[in-house]
């Protein structure tokens, strides 16, 4: 009986290889990926099929996010003007500034209908102890609504003092909701989530994560870290609500070396737009569309700085995170600063990279000596020798750890935001990007590039060579393990 039991599991087992395998071919475009997929499966039985169902199932392509999309194209539909207005206008009074550029402005209006606007203030807030004083002061000044949505939100002295304010600024009446993602915020779910709603503020994951739904959402996280206050001023970047963002004394604690923007102006009305996506897909009250969400910036201007968000996620038909990064990529003709915590570059972008790099563009990247993960850190190092042979300067910051998301072209665009350069920002997280056409901020980004480089170890190629055979093999090796990092 036993033997007839075992056999029927194994035929069983055999079927749901096959259809699995099935599916890996089908849904998978990257060859290289689905490979690694099938020999996943089948030389890591049970295991391999869970960690695929877990991590490599296309969701974008199998459309488990539809009811998301369908919103955003209806809340789009009803928001109209509010937050596509003076696209074309921008694009033809700076003709001869966006001869180039307007390759990505235009880019990313076409994939996601996102706005240029001209009427912005943008504040360069480097680590979380210059953010979180400014976050602080503008949430004291909210008169109306404060809408927050965060990756990791801790329930820790960071975390209470904005927590404290939000209590304040309930009880006087406006409205409060805290969106956070149910993997990195898994200390607010108990005491904090109660504190909240006991003073009338609404919090809800962005996406709940259960026994019943672990493998389909655990690898599907809003990466994202807005804060929008009274439509008119938003917080957008990398630096998460958590001690660990704040320098402190010397000593104490690892340095934190991480960038945030702060924003005034019509800008602020795209990232609203996604809030509310966001907000109407998770939480049981529907954000209704109302002109004191908008407000308009036409009587007086918050400042002058053009900028232009670009967000996508599982529930995008494309990866426009990716495309505007290459795209900036491909419309730089000096030098190319890029800063990332993680860098697992899909094909595409490591393409652009090298061929800026031997086309004569200074590249310079800026990474962490050492990362919070030892295999992500294995699997980037994997790519350093091909940028080396391609020209491209490699840093290793070393005053403790960069996680800054950062990119300057040519001393004339500044992008900061969530995306790392790693696949996952690429394809498995929800995420979103400034992009900030000024000289003047471009420069000061540069600046505070330069700074950091001060902190790093350059790696030459000689160096690099000299790597053992053992550790060649272990980063090719971590670099297999790439599409699920």
């Amino acid at each position: 009986m036993d033997i007839e039991w075992g056999s029927a599991f194994s035929y069983i087992y055999i079927l749901i290889l096959i259809a699995v395998g099935i599916r890996i071919v089908y849904d998978t475009k990257d060859p290289s990926d689905a490979f690694g997929y099938l020999l996943l499966i089948l030389y890591l039985p049970v295991v391999g099929l869970l960690l695929y169902l877990a991590v490599g199932i296309n969701h974008r392509k199998r459309k488990i996010y539809s009811r998301k999309m369908i919103n955003n194209a209806e809340l789009k539909e009803q928001l109209g003007e509010r937050i596509s207005r003076h696209t074309e206008f921008i694009l033809n009074k700076n003709e001869a500034y966006f001869t180039e550029k307007n390759k990505l402005a235009k880019l990313l209006l076409s994939e996601i209908d996102s706005p240029l606007t001209a009427d912005n203030k943008v504040v360069l807030l480097n680590n979380g102890e210059n953010k979180f004083p400014a976050v602080l002061e503008a949430l004291d000044k909210a008169e109306n609504h404060i809408h927050i949505g965060y990756y990791t939100f801790e329930d820790d002295e960071t975390g209470r003092q904005i927590e404290e304010i939000l209590v304040k600024k309930a009880k006087q009446g406006v409205k409060v909701r805290l969106m956070y993602d149910d993997f990195g915020s898994r200390s607010i779910r108990g005491k904090m989530r109660k504190r909240l709603q006991a003073v009338g503020a609404s919090i809800y994951p962005f996406y709940e994560i259960n026994i019943a739904t672990f493998l389909t959402r655990l690898n599907y996280r809003n990466h994202r870290k807005i804060i929008i206050i009274d439509g008119k001023t938003s917080f957008v970047g990398g630096i998460n609500v958590s001690n660990a963002y704040v320098n402190k004394e010397e000593g104490s604690q690892m340095y934190w070396r991480d960038t945030h923007l702060q924003i005034e102006g019509s800008a602020v009305h795209y990232l609203q737009y996604i809030f509310m996506s966001d907000w109407n897909f998770c939480a049981e009250e529907k954000i209704e569309v109302e002109d004191i969400l908008f407000p308009s910036f036409e009587e007086k201007s918050a400042g002058n700085k053009i900028v232009q968000i670009a967000a996508s996620g599982p529930d995008s038909d494309s990866a426009t995170i990716l495309h505007s990064l290459i795209q900036a990529i491909n419309i730089a003709k000096k030098e190319i600063l890029i800063t990332t915590p993680y860098f697992i570059p899909s094909d595409s972008i490591m393409k652009a990279i090298m061929i800026a790099s031997c086309s004569g563009i200074k590249v310079k990247l800026i990474v962490p000596k050492s990362s919070d993960s030892r295999i992500v850190d294995a699997a980037a190092m994997s790519y350093f020798g091909d940028l080396l042979d391609a020209g491209v300067e490699v840093y290793r910051y070393t005053k403790g750890f960069i996680h800054a998301k950062t990119m300057v072209i040519d001393e004339e665009i500044g992008i900061v935001g969530s995306a790392n350069m790693d696949t996952r920002s690429f394809s498995l997280n929800f995420e979103v990007n400034a992009i900030v056409y000024n000289d003047d901020l471009a420069c000061e980004m540069k600046e505070t590039f330069y700074d950091d480089l001060a902190q790093t170890v350059r790696l030459t190629k000689q160096e690099w060579e000299k790597r053992s055979a053992a550790v060649q093999f272990l980063h090719r090796l971590a670099r297999l393990f790439s599409p699920i990092l």
